[in-house]
């Protein structure tokens, strides 16, 4: 739907110079409606889910990547460009580069920076990147190589056509939204530039309401 509106809107826009330039007498798209967004909710896994994807992994590496990319909510992209530099161990977090070439800062979870280090002591590497290739010559591992392990993990959890890096990400915004997190703290740390994209995520559990209920509403 989104195409179609796109090129409605360069159809739309090039009949109107022709008629303001008198190339043609009357615009044919003037009635012509863009059709409506269509509402999906992204997909997000459940805790036993996620579970299910921690117990699959086989490798410390497979848990590193899989704790990194839930624990931080970040984009493929961003994860893909960090180097072993860029972690703050102190703070448990790091600096990544989004959309629009913006930074903000992103954490860890006390159980990511565990696998994360335990993956890192045991590597014998001088490659600066954060996540590298399983064998010589060792290198950062493509996109293409980060979606691979995440779905060799899916798929020995009964979850092959469930999970990418995107499915995690939205996890971890739907969860941490349902466990009570504040909208413009997951704006934040998921890099939108309009609330409006967070706020897909809100979607809540009926416990999560019914809870939510309870608790605000003045009796």
């Amino acid at each position: 739907m989104s195409t179609i509106r796109k090129k409605l809107s360069i159809l739309k826009s090039f009949f109107s110079w022709l008629v303001s330039e008198e190339y043609i007498k009357r615009d044919p798209t003037t009635k012509l409606k863009a059709p409506k967004d269509e509402f999906r909710l992204p997909k997000s896994l459940s805790i036993e889910e996620l579970e299910m994807l921690r117990e699959a992994c086989e490798t410390v590496r497979q848990r590193a990547f899989l704790e990194v990319l839930y624990a931080t909510g970040c984009r493929l992209s961003e994860v893909h460009g960090l180097n072993k530099s860029d972690i703050n161990q102190q703070n448990m977090s790091t600096l990544v580069i989004g959309k629009g070439d913006k930074q903000r800062e992103v954490y860890f979870s006390i159980r990511a920076m565990y696998h994360l280090n335990k993956y890192l002591k045991q590597r014998e590497d001088d490659c600066k990147a954060l996540m590298i290739t399983e064998r010589k010559p060792y290198r950062r591992l493509s996109k293409r190589g980060i979606q691979r392990e995440i779905g060799m993990i899916a798929q020995k959890a009964g979850l092959k056509d469930k999970v990418s890096p995107h499915v995690l990400r939205h996890t971890f915004a739907t969860l941490t939204l349902n466990n009570g997190a504040d909208l413009v703290a997951i704006q934040e740390l998921l890099g939108h530039s309009s609330p409006d994209t967070t706020l897909r995520y809100a979607k809540i559990t009926h416990e999560r309401k019914r809870e939510q209920h309870k608790k605000y509403l003045i009796q």
